[in-house]
């Protein structure tokens, strides 16, 4: 019986493999043609096949492959699914991709169709990638083809891929979407046998991981048993992670390897604290130390965590060291693609040694020549950190190492706070969505461009997803309603009908217009409107806010792509701009500060107890020593389970400080939320200031702060209701609106040979938010925006732990007469001055009036044995 089961199983299993590779359905003799060509070259049922490939190759190029490697193979030829989970440059894309490969090139010569699916969040990347997966194929002289399907494809090249895609797909989340929203989508995608989803952890968090599961579901419909895994190097949560991609209904595996890989974290370090920046995030008060580091003769990416950061460090370089221009870069997301792929080319083959960077060099792209990483400012999260670290050494097994370089002061502690993190990997968790419905709307149009639903079909897929598989039939057939009609406010309105029924019972896209316009507005990537900046009469140089430009007289001269340019005019939707030798204002862009992350958090607490018991572990805590023995002289340092609390008088007035060290946007919410509470109990005026490691409360007048310090205080029963109170909700959920119509389809901002500015989008998602508001206050959508506004802008579930631990205490009460080094920096930015280069114990002493008993130390910073010259 067990002889006649197997023999089953493999009849059943060739039968479905000469229906998957079959290139036509309708075509009985082509059928049996390329069911001879599937057939003897590698039979299905041979146990070591899906070795061989890998095998010969890691053979071929004299390497061994890690038993994580070939743990992988097997699991990809069973069928299963999961997380590849393995430090950066250990080989996690051959790992997954090369048992996949030996299948694909075991079924016919050449095979047909696109068997293979590999996602990557960053279009950037794509031709890198591409040029990976080829690299064993031209070895090994397999017939299969490789190609690229992302927003920077060129025009011939979408058209050849109409006709034929390749075997081998490099795409993006936005376009594997617009593969599901082709007219020919099921007869394109149903021989897929598996995608993989490059650095999941990266997209996992954002709603386009959640467009992610959507294409992921419907795929599964059309390519049964396809297979999915994910890439990561950094996750804490990987089996939640896990069970998101696959789906909540499948096993999900988790490959992992036990691969040491040394992370260094060294900081660059002022030669004294006493003249240190107390805030800021430029960092250039370090200018000159970090060029005396830098060495030519080492291949090195500077990461900043702006691009205006980005744009002032790269002019700054260039400035004091004219002599490096020519080995010198500036890559950020918003310069011109070829310019980019120009940069990224340099780095690889030697002829850029120093290239200063934003996040757009983070993922995917392997700069094996890359010796060295900095890191201007703090990171604000381990992840991150780790992530650039591992881009030095790329290469299995090697170590790698990060320089940070502080901004100010207290990011000394930040440094080493992360040094400790990583050495006991405490790193950020990753959490996916919860039935995001701007999502689903867009996925019920693309499904319909694609050839049409069933309604009760699809439900039951959406569900099949992690985002989704709460999801009652009520809000699914609201999300349809919106897309068939408009809803119950915009049925009058022609555009709002995207989807139609049709006499078989299918929901079909309404008419070609609607077609076309969707298809050019897929995608969930949340950005404000930016425009295209090009040098009169000269070439494109990339893209740049509408909302700076719209701030800029004619000749205004700003930094854009490493060049200084001055405005001309702007027309056509560029801003036509020409080169000079002046430079006032810098690109200022959405979301440049970014929020101490919980992990980093947690460790800067830890790091401080340390502090207050005494010990000061590293460089960067001996030169931190001297302001954090005057933080505990004038007030105190905190118990990792305590939070501090000082009081104090100013101007007549009185001020309250809170440290939680929970991160800037925790601290917003905390802030606003405080005010509201303790206006309940004292009306009064009070200005709120906060920034990553505390909040201040500010009243002109005399105010009984302390007696309203009670456990009440700090209930999170009523969070959500007292942030709406406390916040203009009205105004952020009209801005978040904006995004949601967008993804949507509500408003959009491309057409057909055309496209509509930002202002434009803006004004047609407020006009509408107003709308909805009158006359559909339950709007689905619009109850989405509070709640993002809540969850995302003040991190809702963050800021209620940390309300929990204020209210169970202990707080750590202090009256104060004088600011502490913790206070001083929310005090400046309540008077609005900039601070003086005046050292930060020399300030404190003009504040105490002189009375400061601690010992100065000074800490040299390390120099490199070679300047460059």
């Amino acid at each position: 019986m067990d002889a006649i089961a197997s023999c089953d199983r493999g009849v059943e299993r060739c039968t479905s493999v000469v229906k998957t590779y079959t290139h036509s359905v309708d075509s009985q003799s082509r059928k049996i043609s390329s069911e001879k060509s599937a057939g003897p070259k590698r039979p299905a049922g041979r146990q070591a096949h899906s070795d061989s490939v890998a095998e010969t190759y890691f053979l071929a190029r004299g390497w061994t492959p890690h038993p994580f490697q070939r743990d992988a193979w097997q699991r990809v030829r069973r069928g299963e699914s999961g997380i590849i989970h393995v430090p950066t440059g250990s080989g996690k894309t051959y790992a997954a991709y090369l048992g996949f490969l030996d299948e694909i090139a075991s079924f016919g010569d050449p095979p047909q169709g696109l068997a293979l699916l590999y996602v990557t969040p960053l279009r950037a990347v794509s031709r890198d990638i591409e040029l990976a997966l080829r690299a064993p194929i031209g070895e090994l002289g397999l017939a299969v083809s490789v190609g690229s399907r992302t927003g920077d494809t060129s025009s011939a090249e979408r058209a050849r891929q109409r006709e034929r895609l390749p075997n081998v797909l490099v795409t993006t989340p936005e376009s594997l979407s617009l593969l599901i929203a082709s007219d020919r989508a099921r007869e394109i995608l149903y021989q897929v046998r598996g995608v993989i989803v490059d650095e999941w952890h990266e997209l996992l968090a954002s709603k386009r991981g959640v467009q992610i599961e959507l294409a992921l579901a419907r795929l599964r419909r059309f390519a049964y048993g396809v297979r999915t895994w994910g890439l990561s190097a950094t996750f804490r949560n990987v089996e939640s992670a896990a069970r998101i991609l696959v789906g909540p209904e499948s096993p999900a595996v988790i490959v992992h390897a036990d691969i040491p890989r040394e992370i260094r974290v060294t900081g660059l370090l002022p030669d004294a604290v006493e003249r240190f920046p107390w805030a800021g995030h430029l960092g250039l008060t370090m200018l000159k130390s970090l060029l005396a580091w830098l060495d030519p003769a080492k291949p090195t990416l500077v990461f900043t965590n702006t691009r205006a950061q980005a744009e002032r460090w790269f002019a700054a370089i260039s400035w004091e060291k004219p002599e490096w221009r020519d080995i010198l870069a500036i890559h950020h997301g918003s310069i011109e693609r070829e310019q980019r792929e120009e940069i990224e080319a340099g780095l690889k083959d030697g002829r850029l040694r120093i290239v200063v960077a934003t996040s757009s060099l983070d993922l995917g792209v392997d700069f094996s020549p890359v010796e060295r990483v900095v890191q201007i400012g703090s990171p604000k999260g381990v992840a991150r950190l780790m992530q650039r670290a591992g881009r030095s050494g790329h290469r299995p097994g090697a170590s790698c190492e990060v320089l940070c370089v502080p901004t100010h002061a207290l990011e000394l502690v930040e440094i080493a706070a992360a040094r400790r993190a990583i050495a006991f990997r405490e790193i950020e968790e990753r959490h996916g969505w919860n039935a995001p419905l701007d999502c689903l709307v867009q996925h019920l149009v693309t499904c319909g461009t694609g050839g049409g639903f069933d309604a009760n079909q699809l439900f039951d897929e959406v569900r099949t997803t992690a985002s989704f598989e709460a999801l009652s039939r009520a809000s699914f057939d609201w999300c349809l309603d919106l897309a068939l009609r408009g809803g119950r406010t915009l049925t009058r309105y022609e555009q709002f009908h995207r989807l139609k029924l049709e006499e078989d019972g299918l929901y079909r896209v309404a008419s070609k217009k609607a077609a076309s316009v969707h298809r050019l507005n897929i995608g969930s990537i949340s950005v404000d409107a930016t425009i295209s900046v090009a040098l009169v009469g000269g070439r494109r140089l990339g893209s740049i806010e509408e909302s700076f430009i719209a701030r800029l007289n004619e000749g205004d001269a700003f930094l854009f792509a490493g060049d200084i340019v001055e405005f001309v005019r702007m027309r056509d939707m560029t801003a036509w701009v020409r080169r000079t030798k002046r430079a006032d204002v810098t690109p200022r862009w959405n979301g440049s500060r970014l929020p101490l992350s919980t992990a980093l958090s947690a460790s800067v607490r830890q790091t401080l107890d340390e502090a207050r018991r005494g010990i000061f572990d590293g460089p960067e805590m001996l030169l931190a020593r001297p302001i954090l023995e005057e933080q505990a002289r004038l007030s105190a340092l905190p118990a990792p389970d305590e939070v501090l609390v000082e009081f104090g008088s100013a101007d007549g007035g009185e001020q309250i400080f809170l440290f939680p060290f929970e991160g800037r946007l925790v601290h917003e919410g905390l802030a606003v939320l405080l005010a509201l509470r303790f206006g309940r109990l004292t009306p009064g005026t009070l200005a709120v200031h906060f920034n990553d490691y505390g909040l201040a409360l500010h009243s002109d007048d005399p105010y009984p702060f302390r007696e309203h310090l009670t456990p009440s205080l700090f209930t999170s029963e009523s969070l959500a209701s007292d942030l709406l109170e406390a916040v203009n909700l009205s105004e952020l959920s009209r801005r978040q609106f904006r995004d949601i119509a967008r993804v949507a389809g509500l408003v959009f901002q491309r057409y057909p040979g055309a496209e509509r500015s930002g202002r434009q989008v803006q004004a047609g998602a407020g006009l509408l938010y107003d709308v909805l508001r009158e006359f559909d206050a339950e709007n689905l959508l619009l109850r989405q925006s509070e709640r993002e506004v809540l969850d995302r802008q003040f991190e809702r579930e963050r800021l209620s732990l940390a309300l929990e631990r204020l209210a169970r205490g202990p707080l750590l009460l202090r009256k104060t007469a004088r600011p502490t080094p913790l206070a001083l920096p929310l005090i400046v930015d309540r008077l609005g001055t900039t601070l003086s280069t005046e050292g930060v114990l020399a300030r404190l002493r003009a504040i105490l009036g002189g009375d400061l008993a601690t010992e100065s130390r000074t800490v040299s910073k390390p120099r490199s044995s070679r300047t460059p010259r």
